[in-house]
């Protein structure tokens, strides 16, 4: 079976929104730093410049980071593994097929249950309901080729 993976982000990101991203991140981090460097020579620095400047950095950091495409929300399905990263911070997680119990698909979101009772939910979003079908046939394809259980539901 051959490797097939569907973004789960809102927009596509091209090289200029990428180096966009890239250049702000480095602004706000000098910024930040810059601010922090002239409070402390001028004696001024108080409790406000120092949260707004640990703002400022880590905002910078998440951009550069993005940036380079580590933030990138996918869903990946490989012979009999599904690889999900649906949170920006997070790792990838690897889900053997061995290892779920049932899938449960609903209009604009869906749900592995592991033999372990544990639930794994990742929502679509709105924007791309073409998207959002292709993963559900995915799915499904998944679910029957690994006798899977498989429940198609309406949101409640």
């Amino acid at each position: 079976m051959e490797k097939k993976t569907f973004s789960l982000e809102m927009s596509e990101n091209n090289r200029l929104t990428k180096a966009f991203r890239f250049i702000l991140g480095v602004l706000c981090a000098a910024i930040a730093i810059y601010w922090l460097i002239f409070n402390m020579k001028m004696s001024k620095a108080d409790w406000s410049s120092w949260v707004s400047s640990a703002f400022l950095i880590l905002f910078g950091f998440y951009m550069v980071w993005t940036s380079f495409g580590y933030g990138y929300n996918f869903i990946e399905f490989e012979s009999n593994i599904i690889r999900l990263k649906n949170n920006s911070f997070l790792p990838v997680k690897e889900i053997n097929s061995a290892d779920i119990d049932k899938i449960i698909i609903y209009p604009l979101k869906f749900l592995i249950i592991l033999k372990t009772a544990k639930k794994i939910l990742t929502r679509f979003g709105i924007s791309d309901l073409e998207r959002n079908e292709n993963i559900k046939d995915e799915l499904m394809r998944f679910a029957e080729v690994h006798n899977i259980s498989l429940e198609l539901r309406n949101e409640t």
